[in-house]
C-alpha cells in the first residue's frame, strides 16, 4: 500500500466573476460541493467564499490529478446548478483555476482563510488576492492572459 499526503487550496471563479453565488445558492451549494468530492474519494477540509468564487481546501487520492479533480467539482456543481436553480441558468464557472499545494502544517491557518473570506473580500478584491497567491507560490504568470 502507498501512503500519500496530498492537500490542495483550490480558487475557481465563476465565469466573467460574476456575482452569481448568492448567500440562498452558497449554503447548498458548498455542502454539494463537498458531496462531490466525497463520491469521488476527495475529502474537502473546507470550503468558502464570496459571490463571485470559491475557495476548496481537499485532500486528493494517490490516483487523481487535480485537474481531474476539479473537473469532476466543477462540472458536477455546474450540472446540479442548472438542474435545481432555473434562476440561476446563467451560471457558469470560469475554465481555469488556481490550485496550489499546501502542507499539513498549514493546514489550520487556510482553514481560518478560507472560513474568513466574506471579512476578507471587505478589504482585497478577488484579482488583488489571486494575484498574491501566485505570488506566495512563486508561480510565473502573464497579467495580460490572467484575466480573459
Amino acid at each position: 500500500m502507498s501512503y500519500i499526503s496530498a492537500y490542495f487550496h483550490c480558487v475557481f471563479s465563476t465565469k466573467e466573476r460574476r456575482p452569481f453565488i448568492t448567500p440562498e445558492l452558497r449554503d447548498r451549494l458548498w455542502p454539494f460541493l463537498g458531496g462531490i468530492a466525497r463520491q469521488n474519494k476527495m475529502k474537502a477540509i473546507e470550503i468558502g467564499g464570496v459571490a463571485d468564487h470559491v475557495h476548496i481546501l481537499i485532500s486528493l487520492p494517490s490516483t487523481m490529478p487535480i485537474s481531474k479533480a476539479l473537473q469532476l467539482i466543477k462540472g458536477g456543481s455546474s450540472k446540479w446548478i442548472h438542474e435545481n436553480f432555473p434562476e440561476h441558468r446563467e451560471f457558469a464557472w470560469q475554465e481555469e483555476y488556481g490550485a496550489f499545494s499546501a502542507s499539513v502544517s498549514q493546514l489550520d491557518k487556510i482553514i481560518e482563510y478560507v472560513k474568513g473570506q466574506e471579512a476578507h473580500h471587505r478589504k482585497v478584491t478577488f484579482q488583488e488576492e489571486f494575484l498574491a497567491l501566485l505570488q506566495k507560490h512563486r508561480i510565473d504568470y502573464d497579467e495580460r492572459y490572467l484575466w480573459k
